[in-house]
C-alpha cells in the first residue's frame, strides 16, 4: 500500500489528514528540511506546499526518492 506525506505550512496541509495523508507541518526552512530527511522509507508520494518546494529546490528531484507533487499557490 502506498503511503502519502505532506510537508508545509500547517494551514495549507491540514485538510489532507482526512484523506489519510501523514502531515509534517513545517513553518520555516529548517523544519522543512528536517521533515524531508525524516520521511519514513515507505512514503511513495510527498505533497509539498509551494514554500516547502522552494526550500527544497531541485535536490529531491533526483529520481531516487518518492514522487513529489507541489500544491498550486
Amino acid at each position: 500500500m502506498a503511503h502519502i506525506a505532506a510537508i508545509g505550512e500547517r494551514l495549507r496541509i491540514a485538510g489532507l489528514a482526512s484523506a489519510g495523508v501523514v502531515l509534517h507541518p513545517a513553518q520555516d526552512p529548517e523544519a522543512v528540511r528536517t521533515a524531508w530527511h525524516g520521511l519514513a522509507p515507505d512514503v511513495d508520494l510527498v505533497i509539498l506546499t509551494p514554500a516547502a518546494a522552494e526550500v527544497l529546490g531541485e535536490g529531491p528531484v533526483d529520481g531516487q526518492g518518492p514522487l513529489i507533487a507541489v500544491m498550486p499557490p
